[in-house]
């Protein structure tokens, strides 16, 4: 499977790492030789971040090692990989607004005395730079006043002054457009003819024909295949990364969806533009998309966490404002969020006092919280979600991820909600858990809740969606009902950029 050592710079060989009831990556073997633009090409969830914290040293692997210029090593650190010459550009921008680009670019290595910092001396270095990069940018430019491209620009310099060996880019052109992309592609090639490695991570394939030599396809923590990227092609490389039957058993529909209830018409935000879609009685709709399209930026408009630019929200035929989420609940929605941790629970607070807060309304009178229906509350659903603790006045934080999430789904479900929004509701919970929570879904579905799912697990999208609605760079490319479900149809859609 491997080529040759000496044609490497850098292997991974059987790399395999574990999280509690995750598996992230699964005996992992890939090369990367110098001078090559390398694609990590794979579904969310299929182990990328994993792998690139790994080489960065965020992350020590449980088995295998690490081979680098000939050198083995059974783990990384971050100063071992810098020492190494490998650094990252990670999707979002590590950098200070308020300091200049090239205060950003020599932030941890200020060029000075050691008591003063020789400015001078450190704009012209960084003119170097960007000559070396062939970019016209001003050194003492502040990078809050920069554009998202040129603020690339500098996360790349701060790299090549560094002297990287091995660069890896996460999702790089996200932020920029189309001739923005094409700037740096030309820095791309520029760093690859002086001999560095460039490891490309990207959803967007037309890019990795454009930039890439190789391209490696990772599904499930695992390594599936390198191809030669003047040897493959795009539907070649979507079955590589679906190419899996369905495992898990999903509960049986038994009613057909009811009247329409939710009508988005011409939608626009931030992350979305012009998103049109309705939500029936009784259906569960499923978002489908790659790191970047836009499905929770849609969903927290919706609910009003964040304000649209433009468009309309109908609820059963009439159109409604909401500014913020408040509005949202009270017209019958709720929000299970994509980061229950900091957005769904209050860790340091109780069971109790979690399932309660967005009832208060209903558990008070006169302004004042009747105990007893807080605790009656509290308990039912303890007991009819299961929720695993010794009482409830437990605190959220010393439960596990699926009894947490439990708690999400209780606190809403208390409110009779007409539609309900779960972001990823079974992101890092058991398998057990997930069965529970699958069940609960379809039971709301029967009962005529209307129900939307965003997830960026394949098996799940298709094993509980009556209709998948197809989101790319934040617009909408496709809508696929039950009849014709197909991984590769919704793998096309979601990065038909």
């Amino acid at each position: 499977m491997l080529v040759p050592q000496e044609a490497s710079l850098l292997t991974l060989n059987n790399i395999t790492k574990r999280f509690p009831g995750v598996l992230a990556l699964d005996g992992l073997s890939i090369e990367f030789r110098k001078g090559e633009v390398h694609a990590l090409l794979g579904e969310n969830g299929a182990g990328k971040s994993t792998l690139i914290k790994i080489l960065s040293g965020a992350y020590t692997p449980d088995e295998g090692y690490i081979q680098f210029g000939g050198s083995e090593y059974n783990q990384m650190n971050p100063r071992l990989a810098k020492e190494l010459g490998i650094q990252v550009i990670y999707q979002e921008f590590n950098l200070v607004p308020t300091l200049s680009a090239a205060e950003n670019i020599f932030l941890d290595e200020l060029i000075g005395n050691g008591i003063t910092v020789n400015k001078k001396a450190m704009y012209q270095k960084t003119e170097q730079l960007f000559q070396q990069m062939n970019v016209n940018l001003n050194p003492k430019t502040l990078v809050g006043d920069l554009s998202s491209a040129q603020q690339q620009i500098v996360e790349i310099a701060k790299s090549v002054s560094k002297k990287a060996k091995v660069l890896i880019m996460d999702e790089p052109s996200a932020p920029l457009s189309i001739s923005e992309v094409k700037s740096m592609f030309d820095i791309v090639r520029k760093l690859k003819d002086d001999g560095v490695t460039i490891i490309y991570i990207s959803h967007r394939m037309d890019e990795l024909f454009e930039i890439s030599d190789r391209i490696t396809i990772m599904r499930d923590g695992t390594y599936i295949a390198t191809k030669d990227t003047k040897d493959t092609n795009r539907q070649e490389l979507v079955n590589l990364m679906v190419g899996r039957a369905l495992k898990e058993s999903y509960p049986e529909r038994n009613t057909a969806p009811k009247e329409t209830i939710l009508e988005v018409e011409s939608l626009s935000g931030n992350g979305f533009q012009n998103i049109s879609f309705s939500l029936q009685k009784g259906e569960i709709l499923g978002f489908s998309g790659l790191v970047g399209a836009g499905r929770t930026e849609l969903m927290r408009a919706i609910f009003g966490a964040e304000r649209p630019e433009s468009g309309k929200i109908k609820l059963e035929g009439r159109e409604v404002k909401i500014r913020r989420p408040l509005d949202a609940i009270n017209y019958g929605i709720g929000l299970i969020p994509e980061d229950r941790k900091r957005q769904g629970v209050i860790l340091r607070s109780t069971v109790k006092d979690n399932i309660a807060l967005p009832n208060l309304k209903g558990l008070s009178k006169w302004q004042l919280v009747d105990s007893k229906k807080e605790i009656q509350l509290a308990e039912d659903y303890k007991s009819s979600l299961l929720i695993k603790t010794p009482t409830i006045s437990q605190l959220v934080n010393n439960l596990s991820g699926g009894n947490q999430q439990k708690i999400v789904l209780a606190k809403w479900l208390a409110k009779n909600c007409k539609i309900l929004i779960f972001d990823e509701p079974t992101r890092g919970i058991d398998v057990g858990a997930k069965q529970e929570i699958y069940k609960l879904m379809s039971s709301l579905a029967e009962q005529g809740v209307a129900v939307i799912m965003i997830s960026s697990d394949m098996e799940e999208l298709l094993g509980m969606s009556d209709r998948v609605i197809v989101l790319c760079e934040g617009r909408k490319t496709g809508e696929v009902n039950r009849d014709n479900f197909s991984q590769q149809a919704i793998m096309e859609l979601a990065s038909a950029n």
